[in-house]
């Protein structure tokens, strides 16, 4: 339980940081814009690229692994979005649910909470579980964003319009040409290998700073909004990793790499869908309150997974 705390506090002081600074009037308030596009067109993009840049075709070979929490991620993200839209929600918004219910925060709590348990055999399924939220949920939830928010009904001119804006957007960019460059073979200079790894170390804690600033700034919650925080929280910390663990069970994955996969699935949400919240525009009340509930519960569910999945910290 400490271990987990110590993992969990840095998060919540970061987020009080920016909170503190934009009460306080240190920061104001086109800060949360500009800095989050530090993170989009910047830090992000680097963090990206050095993860496929990296990628090992062989070492990724994991396909039972792979099925369970991508498909777990996917089940959830489509059935969250389809839910939103049911319930009316235009498309670019029920995307944002979507993710809001399945983006793991692999990265940021992923890696040092599965090291800890389950030391270095744990690096390529993290890797693995990273990449497919990251960059392939990722991808899924920018291309729909795209076309919600594209007032063109055309279908033919809509999807011009949706692949030059695709074509052109950093998150997309940063992993393809990763994973090109990583298929050469060449490796990274390591003035590079340096300049990648310090840029990209800043996505998560700078936007988690950011998600501070958005907090500080009065604003009216409504009901439905409690709600649909308090609904999609509860479907990345319950309803996530059940599915990946019957998935799992279905296909026959080794036990402690389904573990593994059950436990990265039980991450808290991470900070991608308030970028996306912000880099589009589209309403971020809803997505900073899941992030902030479900890392926070993730305080008691994470300990309590682990002990149902027998896991403790390597001696």
């Amino acid at each position: 339980m400490i271990a987990i705390l110590s993992l969990v506090l840095p998060v919540f002081a970061l987020i009080a940081s920016g909170y503190l600074v934009r009460r306080i009037g240190v920061i104001g308030r086109p800060a949360v814009s500009e800095l989050n596009r530090v993170v989009v067109y910047l830090a992000l993009p680097a963090l990206l690229f050095d993860v496929m840049a990296h990628a090992e075709p062989g070492e990724l070979a994991q396909p039972g692994f792979i099925a369970a929490f991508g498909l777990a991620c996917g089940i959830v993200f489509y059935g969250t979005l389809g839910l939103s839209l049911l319930a009316g929600r235009p498309l670019a918004e029920a995307s944002l649910d979507g993710l809001n219910g399945s983006y793991a925060n692999t990265a940021y709590m992923g890696f040092p909470v599965l090291l800890m348990l389950f030391g270095s055999d744990s690096l390529v399924p993290v890797t693995i579980a990273s990449i497919l939220t990251v960059c392939v949920l990722f991808a899924s939830a920018i291309v729909l964003i795209e076309i919600g928010i594209n007032s063109e009904r055309h279908p033919l001119r809509l999807a011009g319009k949706v692949t030059r804006s695709l074509i052109r957007n950093p998150l997309l960019i940063a992993p393809v040409a990763g994973l090109l460059y990583g298929q050469t073979g060449l490796g990274l200079p390591v003035a590079a290998e340096s300049f990648l790894k310090l840029l990209g170390g800043a996505a998560s804690p700078l936007a988690l700073v950011v998600i501070g600033l958005f907090l500080a700034e009065p604003r009216p919650v409504g009901a439905r909004e409690v709600r649909a925080s308090a609904g999609l929280a509860l479907t990345k910390l319950a309803v996530q990793p059940v599915l990946t663990w019957g998935l799992a069970i279905l296909m026959g994955v080794p036990p402690q790499l389904a573990a593994m996969a059950v436990l990265l699935a039980a991450m808290p949400t991470g900070t991608g869908p308030f970028m996306l919240a912000e880099f589009y525009k589209l309403p971020a009340v809803v997505t900073s309150a899941v992030i902030l509930v479900s890392t926070l519960a993730a305080l008691v569910t994470l300990p309590l997974l682990m002990l149902a999945l027998g896991a403790g910290p390597q001696p």
